[in-house]
């Protein structure tokens, strides 16, 4: 019988991490569709960030009640995550709490302590976030953008962690019991506070024979396993797959002032050669200079960099951007998260047309105007808020200016007030309808 459960546990253990791997590879791949950019500079301040944002949540805090209960359920998840090492191990070699021969009495009895108070915290936080977002009416967690698999996504989520962390305790509790009892094969070991005060006094009001407690405790412990390796692919769907890409989000992020526009080399490079009167403009380019590109701003994803992309499937669509977004709560149609939410779905979909056809076939669509609307781009004041506000430092502006620069370079379809503008400032250099040489009139009253 135990070779039959070392089998099972064995190809169950294969493939949910095989298949998770092939999540991460098709995620990888999709990112790499995108332009390369460089963004190795300033390694150390970059390692800072991701300490600081990812791992320390500094962001989140921001907002002190739910960022305190958000390190309650993302630390306490992950930590109590760390006995899939001994789940393993167990699960392998057929032993009972493997890690107790490791680290001794003293110190297993206060890792296990340690474990059940972290995960008494996760379900107080996921119970309180589920009826937050269900039944509080914080706006922008009801908003019409998040109707249907969004919201449903987010559930999901919160009620498998309550799951995961039930199942936890109720196989804490069984094992507690059988260990007093003297059930044989489970020796003395580990500290249960939570499940002892408040699981084990609920099993022995039905004194229930050993026979049961190990079954409940064998499927408690199938169940714990099973469901993380569930959660784990589950992840590639959610939106919840921040838990991994937060931290080389936070780590390729831009780290120049928000807002900063960047200069195309290619044009650059064009203008200082139109300056120049001893250029030859027929000249090859010199070993090593960048191609001209043949696309100015972005029309579809594969026109964007690889770190929009990147922060795409890192959304953790928590709207904290739209919530701040100046043209959104003026009623625009324009919300940051729906930015990266769409620029998203279209890279599914580049992505899934690649799996069927082995490369990308045009299948008719852009990212503009099939996903992302005109009037979503120009309702923009470019004013940086949802970059600053985002708690994982995602730019969806920068989506916005780089298809911005599409419409305007590339299928001249900027707004007339833009337009005229421009124009003034090619004729008059200035953005005022006046000549030049009437500037200082004002002077002469």
């Amino acid at each position: 019988m135990q070779y039959i459960s070392t089998i099972i546990f064995l190809i169950l253990l294969i493939a949910g991490f095989g298949l998770f791997a092939k999540s991460l590879q098709k995620i990888y791949r999709n990112i790499r569709l995108g332009r390369e950019i460089n963004r190795t500079d300033r390694k150390g301040e970059r390692w800072e960030t991701m300490a600081r944002v990812a791992m320390g949540q500094s962001k989140m805090v921001k907002r002190p009640i739910a960022g305190i209960l958000h390190l309650f359920v993302y630390v306490g998840f992950i930590i109590i995550n760390i006995e899939l090492i001994e789940i393993i191990i167990d699960g392998i070699f057929g032993t009972h709490r493997f890690l107790f021969s490791i680290f001794g009495n003293g110190f297993y009895g206060a890792f296990t302590a340690t474990l059940e108070i972290l995960a008494l915290l996760v379900i107080i936080g996921v119970v309180i976030f589920f009826i937050r977002r269900n039944f509080y009416g914080v706006k922008r967690l009801t908003m019409k953008e998040l109707f249907g698999w969004p919201k449903q996504d987010a559930n999901w989520i919160l009620i498998i962690e309550f799951a995961l962390m039930m199942a936890f305790f109720t196989m804490n509790a069984s094992d507690s019991i059988l260990q007093m009892r003297g059930a044989e094969g489970f020796h003395q070991a580990g500290s249960f506070p939570i499940s002892q005060m408040v699981f084990v006094p609920f099993l022995e009001i039905f004194s229930f024979d050993n026979g049961f407690l190990i079954f409940t405790e064998r499927a408690a412990w199938w169940f714990h396993f099973v469901g993380i390796l569930f959660f784990m692919n589950y992840l590639y769907y959610s939106k919840h797959l921040h838990i991994i890409l937060a931290f080389p989000s936070t780590w390729f992020a831009n780290l120049e002032k928000k807002g900063k526009f960047n200069n195309l080399e290619s044009v650059t490079k064009e203008i200082k050669l139109m300056m120049d009167p001893n250029a030859d403009p027929y000249a090859a380019p010199a070993e090593g200079d960048a191609e001209v590109s043949s696309k100015f701003g972005a029309e579809d994803v594969f026109d964007l960099n690889q770190v929009q992309l990147l922060n795409a499937y890192s959304c953790t669509e928590c709207g904290r951007c739209t919530a701040v977004c100046p043209a959104n709560i003026t009623g625009k149609k324009l919300s940051p998260r729906l930015i990266l939410m769409k620029t998203r779905d279209r890279l599914e979909e580049v992505g899934r047309n690649i799996d069927k056809n082995s490369k990308f076939e045009d299948d008719g669509k852009k990212l503009l105007n099939d996903y992302i609307t005109k009037e979503e781009l120009w309702a923009c004041t470019t004013c940086n808020a949802c970059t600053e506000a985002c708690p994982v430092l995602l730019d969806p502006l920068s989506i916005i200016f780089d298809m911005r620069r599409f419409l305007v370079m590339e299928q001249s379809a900027a707004p007339q007030e833009l337009n005229l503008m421009m124009t003034n400032v090619e004729n008059n250099a200035a953005p005022w309808q006046y000549n030049q040489a009437d500037r200082l009139k004002w002077a002469n009253d």
